[in-house]
């Protein structure tokens, strides 16, 4: 769409917000459609007779917000989730909806926390837990924190072990803590939509690699890397969310070569690592320690309420993530940490995993019975399963339709990150459903949706 023409408001904002407003404006509206190519900055300057550096102050903006996104060498384009549905922020459950869009940790076989109060009150010093605390966590927590590292594959010295509140608080200091406006960080082209609202908040440019059936491409980052100067690089490679896919060793081996070539910051977030049957292997960053952070969480496994997760911190690294953390929380609680480190090292938290692989591998079960016929990815223990549309669906337009017929799920749009087509995909929660009853009705229901066996509402397809 190169011969686009904004329609810019002059008033108290600078011209460039007005620019960027502008875009954001079409393309809410439709007329600037996803992957669609704008007008050279040279060329918009010239139509709208402004300069070529408000053009490009302009464009900056509207990427901030993730609206379009720029390429090397390509140009600029319309990002693929530009309307604004890139973010998966929990809604509140609505009553009689299946909800197969969030990705809940079955909640039902999450360890009994009324036992658990009870144990952690007996604890004689019991009020040291509403003292501050030094930003890295007390040091019997940083302990626990390295034996879960163990889980994943990772050997850490709990010196090493730096304590967040949750994952994406964890996330949110790595980014604040590597990274400036402005840099780039290269993710899968389709990944977890809370680095993209993170990043977009932050002002780090997202860019996106293609992969295949084994992850991310080795030398599509390596040229990603020469291109478009990269400074760090995301990865979910136990499963990929929302895809399932499962990255092999030898990948990984490829992947860290390409990171230790071009100095890149890896953050290595895997909270669905557990649950898939070949994970978790041997993680990235153990490959690079020195340039790599890996983030456990702990909520996938036993309770989202536990907002703790572990980071492994490099020696290099340590000081710049502690200083985000007290920034950002100053500590994580001392309270649910001494909760979630009592289950670690009394074998409770073991155990509910291995329960909630089992109930995941009965709805597995369930899922690949009702969806016989269908193209879809994952794995027997997963959480979730990336289900492919036929013609003429789209995953935007499958999400609104099955939500106006009561089941809630994520079309492929809120993962997708640049302007690269968007397969036509959803995503599909297994655990989200309070039941198998439930998980069966709503994959009953968007079957007939797809399949056309339910009235047309008017979705637009």
């Amino acid at each position: 769409m190169t011969n686009w023409v904004p329609s810019i408001q002059k008033n108290e904002h600078p011209l460039y917000q007005a620019l960027a407003d502008a875009i954001e404006k079409d393309v809410q509206a439709g007329i600037l459609e996803p992957g669609g190519r704008l007008p050279t900055h040279r060329d918009l300057a010239d139509l709208l007779n402004i300069n070529v550096s408000t053009v490009t102050r302009g464009y900056a903006e509207a990427e901030r917000r993730g609206l379009i996104h720029a390429r090397v060498g390509c140009g600029t384009f319309v990002a693929s989730d530009g309307g604004g549905s890139s973010l998966t922020a929990p809604e509140p459950h609505t009553t009689g909806m299946v909800e197969m869009g969030i990705v809940t940790p079955l909640y039902a076989l999450d360890p009994d926390i009324a036992d658990g109060l009870r144990r952690l009150s007996s604890q004689r010093d019991i009020t040291r837990l509403l003292h501050y605390a030094a930003p890295p966590g007390l040091p019997g927590h940083r302990s626990a924190g390295a034996a879960w590292m163990k889980r994943y594959g990772l050997d850490i010295d709990p010196a090493g072990i730096v304590i967040t509140a949750g994952g994406q608080h964890a996330l949110t200091c790595c980014l604040t803590a590597l990274f400036h406006p402005g840099q780039r960080i290269a993710v899968d082209t389709l990944t977890y939509p809370g680095i993209k609202s993170l990043a977009a908040i932050l002002g780090i440019r997202l860019v996106p690699v293609r992969g295949d059936g084994q992850g991310m491409s080795p030398a599509d980052l390596d040229a990603a890397c020469r291109r478009d100067e990269i400074s760090g690089i995301y990865l979910m490679p136990g499963m990929n969310n929302p895809t399932t896919v499962f990255m092999p060793q030898e990948r990984r081996d490829e992947i860290a070569a390409v990171i230790r070539r071009y100095g890149l910051f890896l953050i290595e977030d895997d909270p669905y690592a557990l649950m898939h049957p070949l994970s978790p292997g041997t993680p990235v960053s153990a490959r690079i320690p020195e340039q790599g952070i890996f983030i456990a969480n702990v909520s996938k496994a036993f309770g989202a309420g536990l907002r703790v997760a572990f980071l492994s911190a490099p020696g290099p690294l340590r000081a710049d993530l502690t200083e985000a953390v007290l920034s950002t929380a100053w500590m994580a609680s001392p309270i649910t940490t001494e909760l979630a480190c009592s289950w670690i090292m009394d074998g409770t938290a073991d155990a509910t995993v291995e329960a909630k692989c089992q109930e995941s591998k009965r709805r597995y079960a369930a899922a690949a019975e009702r969806l016989s016929g269908y193209v879809y990815q994952g794995h027997e223990t997963g959480f979730f399963i990336w289900l492919h549309l036929p013609k003429p669906w789209s995953g935007a337009a499958l999400e609104l339709r099955a939500r106006e017929t009561g089941v809630n799920l994520f079309g492929s749009e809120r993962f997708s990150v640049g302007h690269e087509p968007v397969p036509a995909a959803v995503r599909l929660s297994l655990s989200g459903p309070a039941t198998l009853e439930d998980l069966d009705k709503g994959l009953d229901t968007i079957c007939r949706i797809i399949e056309g066996r339910l009235p047309d509402m008017g979705v637009c397809l």
